[in-house]
């Protein structure tokens, strides 16, 4: 039977834990998770699915992460690196998730899953529209058994249309999308981010329809068909550059570091590496120009104003990166101590995680794995009433917990299990 999701969302606070969260490690008493007692059952894999599911654990969903018998999750198979045998892909967007590995391309498999989703409070999912259907595990089938599942579905282009039946990846849908055309520098080629920004920001627009079905539910008593396309995010995420082509034709480009309507604004090179700062008005130009020891130009008439500045960009550019280049990113830092405008080293990795915000802001957890050992993470990002929020358990290894999720979750026997495990349909 389903949690009544209409009576956790008006008092979250009082939830109590289900079955499934009592076999979870302990957390803090005062640990923030309002998500607790929220089934979700995840079907999806590699990036933006995983990426939302793991936000949605991370605020306590309780959530089932479905796999592939053998193989399990593509990102496992993305290595090297590794953590021991563990894919470190993996392992960074499946924190808090219970892993069980069930065969559903056969009928008992996907009866498994069907039954999994009828007491399950959201389903997430990142197949080709409409393949779900021949398992009988589409929307319209799920909602036949379950009226309140929230359903939501990430495709790269969306349920219809001509580019229905692509594949979805990143950086396809960052170039389709025009993110590629705008990256990188001005005579150089198109260039991808450093991380698979598409794939996270529609994660992230994903955990934010789901979260907000689940309160318009609690009125409703229904639940939603949620489709989330990686083109459509990428769309949205052009925002201004998207806002000038529309309005005015103006064409994005690229520009580096640079930003086309503020100047200074970028990355400048010191003596051992790169700086950025900004200056996003005349009074942050003044004092850019004051601790750069280069007053003069806030009074030459190039570079009076922004527009003035943006204008003679080039001239202005060169000023400035000559003056950066006779210090390094350490002795600006100190130089610019205290300066109310924005500033930063370009940092590397290590520089990065050795960082004293980064340590300060504790953006590192450690937690042990079972086959991978002691392990670091990034940290979730939010904090709640001034707390840093702690993880509650470590990626799961493949299948880990396909005993412990069918015994609690369906009340199957040891000897159901052993003989689906004979008969390859659960692992």
């Amino acid at each position: 039977m389903m949690l009544p999701i209409r009576n956790i969302v008006k008092s979250l606070s009082n939830v109590r834990i289900s079955v499934f969260r009592r076999c979870q490690s302990t957390i803090e008493a005062d640990q923030f998770q309002p998500l607790s007692g929220v089934k979700i059952l995840d079907l999806s894999r590699v990036v933006a699915g995983p990426f939302c599911s793991m936000v949605l654990a991370d605020l306590g969903a309780d959530v089932i992460k479905v796999e592939r018998t053998g193989a399990g999750d593509d990102s496992r198979t993305w290595i090297p690196p590794t953590a021991g045998s563990e894919s470190l892909y993996f392992l960074a967007v499946n924190r808090n998730k219970k892993s069980i590995a069930v065969d559903f391309s056969k009928k008992e498999g996907a009866e498994l899953v069907r039954q999994l989703a009828k007491q399950s409070d959201v389903l997430i999912e990142n197949f080709l529209p409409g393949k779900l259907r021949k398992f009988n595990l589409d929307y319209e089938s799920l909602k036949a058994i379950n009226n309140e599942l929230i359903y939501c579905s990430i495709t790269g282009y969306g349920q219809t249309g001509p580019y229905k039946d692509r594949g979805g990846y990143d950086v396809i849908a960052a170039a389709v999308g025009g993110l590629l055309s705008i990256t990188g520098q001005p005579e150089g080629e198109p260039c991808k981010v450093g991380v698979p920004l598409t794939d996270i920001a529609t994660g992230l627009f994903a955990h934010g329809a789901i979260i907000s079905a689940l309160l318009e539910r609690k009125e409703s008593g229904r639940g939603r068909q949620i489709d989330c396309s990686l083109l459509s995010v990428q769309v949205a995420c052009l925002i201004h550059i998207a806002a000038n082509y529309l309005n005015n034709s103006l064409m994005g480009k690229r520009y580096g570091t640079a930003h086309p309507s503020i100047v200074p604004y970028q990355a400048f090179q010191t003596k051992d590496g790169h700086f950025v700062m900004g200056g996003g008005n005349n009074k942050s130009f003044k004092e850019i120009c004051q601790r750069l020891r280069l007053d003069y130009l806030s009074d030459d008439d190039r570079f009076v104003t922004n527009e003035k500045r943006v204008a003679n960009r080039e001239e202005l550019v060169k000023i400035i990166t000559d003056r950066m280049k006779e210090k390094t990113n350490d002795e600006w830092v100190k130089a610019l101590d205290g300066a109310t405008f924005p500033y930063g080293p370009v940092n590397n990795m290590e520089k990065v995680f050795n960082d004293q915000q980064v340590l300060h802001n504790e953006l590192i957890e450690e937690m042990n794995h079972p086959k991978a050992g002691s392990i670091k993470l990034p940290a979730h990002p939010v904090r709640y009433d001034n707390k840093a929020h702690k993880f509650r358990t470590a990626p799961p290894c493949l299948g880990e917990h396909t005993n412990e999720v069918l015994t609690n979750e369906l009340n199957m026997s040891d000897n159901d299990i052993r003989d689906l495990k004979n008969r390859g349909i659960i692992q």
